[in-house]
């Protein structure tokens, strides 16, 4: 199964135990292939450089670029494909969205409410990561 993990997906999975590091193991254990993109990995990167981390990076002993070079080499990093606006509220939303129509996934796994509140982009669906694992 092909996935993408939004940016709060990933953050949680990385500092926490929880529904969110269970995606990330399902994916070290082969049940699923996780996809991202340069934009995204960027992203994750800058929303781990955040004050409101720095105690949990600490604790876990790594740098956000540490931990960004991780999850790049968990998943496979792919281009994105320009798509029409889609999540005019957050446009940053659609670069997930555009990755996971680039790389033919089955479902995002996300905590956004702007892209949970869609349920479906095409034939990818959109849940959480506790819906997620209950499908898994």
């Amino acid at each position: 199964m092909n996935v993408v993990a939004d940016t709060n997906v990933v953050i949680s999975g990385l500092l926490w135990h929880g529904a969110e590091r269970a995606v990330l193991d399902a994916a070290r254990s082969g049940s699923i292939k996780l996809f991202t993109s340069p934009a995204l990995l960027a992203e994750i990167e800058d929303v781990l450089k955040r004050e409101k981390f720095v105690e949990r990076l600490a604790a876990a002993n790594a740098t956000a670029h540490e931990l960004v070079l991780g999850y790049a080499s968990l998943a496979t990093v792919i281009a994105l494909e320009p798509i029409d606006p889609v999540v005019h509220d957050d446009p940053d939303d659609d670069e997930v969205l555009s990755c996971a129509r680039a790389a033919d996934c089955d479902v995002i796994v996300s905590g956004d409410r702007h892209l949970l509140k869609l349920v479906q982009y095409e034939t990818i669906r959109i849940m959480t990561a506790v819906q997620f694992l209950k499908e898994l």
